[in-house]
């Protein structure tokens, strides 16, 4: 009986030894595969590219980055570079609202009529804060596309202006679902109007120095961005990538809907400070990524099968795989994914300054690596 227990001993811990063995080989593995992804779709360094973080845990799993972030002074993508993340940004909309709503400052079934008396429409008393953020509140988006200047310049009050006196709706609020960037942009606005604090020192103080993302600010035209990004778009008859950011893509100014720049490294920490509660309680984060309306099929946007939108996030439920939470940007040439499966404590996020790449089909690869490597199984 006695050397029966040296064998049982070394017998699991030759198990456990052969099990970390294909751990580790599968992790190089999927490694490799994703540089090899992403090598091939941002294949020239001298082009504009991307930067890549996959978080497992706290691990950081996969982190590199492909081509230029400026391509007139020749700076690299690296790390720390900002980039805009458009849409992206409304995340943090959402959860400035639902901070304010755990202090019962507001409620999400309040209506517009309460934060903006100066509209004059009686339907305003039928579109809720939960309209708003759930993309739901049948708001058309008829900004004046007549003025050059607006359309390249305008800031989140500008670009509302026309809500004031806006006659008709699309549809019911709460029928159906319409993406829309106006109804975000009133988040700016709303903001002051409850707190007294503006927009930028709310979400500043609120989340960015909470979450300890020192680097992250939204763009000003006369801010300077530290680590700054540009975008760029490919001109056929030139043949070459031109820069299309502030001054040359339209709506670029406004914040609350789409003006935040950061870097995946700080995108990484409000992440782990939205995972550990620090930012939101676990029930308001709950309901910011519930389904709260399904997306149809021809929807006009980047949207996966099986989607619905929550409070600021997309929801993706494929069968037999753990649920999916992400947004998408674009801005410009930027074009922005931000991902994860809370129920594995995955995190994956890509930021590209350029528009010419298949962003759903490039993050589907990732999820398919992913449950190949067996990330899902446990």
């Amino acid at each position: 009986m006695k050397k029966i227990f040296p064998i049982l001993i070394f017998s699991t811990l030759f198990i456990i030894l052969i099990s970390c063995m294909q751990k580790t080989e599968k992790q190089a593995d999927f490694k490799q595969k994703t540089d090899s992804l992403f090598s091939a779709v941002y294949s020239d360094p001298n082009e504009p590219g991307a930067a890549v973080l996959i978080l497992k845990g706290d691990s950081v799993i996969f982190e590199k980055c492909y081509g230029m972030a400026d391509m007139q002074t020749k700076t690299p993508i690296r790390p720390e570079t900002n980039f805009c993340i458009a849409s992206v940004s409304k995340q943090f909309s959402a959860v400035a609202l639902l901070q304010l709503a755990e202090q019962n400052l507001l409620s999400l079934n309040d209506n517009l009529k309460k934060f903006f008396p100066e509209y004059k429409a009686d339907f305003y008393k039928d579109i809720t804060l939960h309209h708003i953020l759930s993309h739901t509140s049948g708001i058309p988006d008829t900004r004046p596309r007549t003025d050059k200047n607006f359309m390249l310049y305008s800031t989140d009050v500008e670009s509302c202006q026309y809500l004031i006196d806006l006659t008709q709706l699309n549809f019911e609020p709460g029928a159906r679902y319409e993406y829309i960037n106006p109804t975000f942009q009133l988040v700016y606005q709303i903001i002051p109007r409850v707190t007294g604090i503006d927009f930028d020192t709310y979400i500043q103080q609120h989340i960015f120095d909470v979450a300890g993302m020192t680097h992250s600010v939204y763009f000003e035209a006369d801010r300077k961005i530290p680590n700054m990004a540009h975008a760029y778009v490919f001109d056929e008859e030139k043949q070459c990538y031109v820069e299309n950011d502030y001054g040359e893509a339209n709506f670029f100014a406004s914040k609350a809907d789409g003006g935040l720049y950061t870097s995946i490294r700080d995108f990484a920490k409000w992440e782990k400070a939205l995972r550990e509660n620090k930012i939101l309680s676990e029930a308001s984060k709950n309901l910011a990524y519930s389904p709260k309306i399904t997306i149809p099929s021809n929807a006009e946007y980047g949207y996966n099968n099986n989607t619905a939108y929550g409070y600021g996030w997309f929801i993706q439920r494929n069968s037999g795989e753990p649920e999916r939470i992400y947004h998408l940007g674009d801005n410009g040439g930027f074009t922005i994914y931000a991902g994860k499966i809370p129920e594995k404590n995955i995190t994956f996020m890509f930021f590209s300054n350029r528009d010419d790449i298949d962003r759903i089909a490039t993050a589907d690869s990732v999820y398919a690596m992913m449950k190949e490597a067996n990330w899902f199984d446990n």
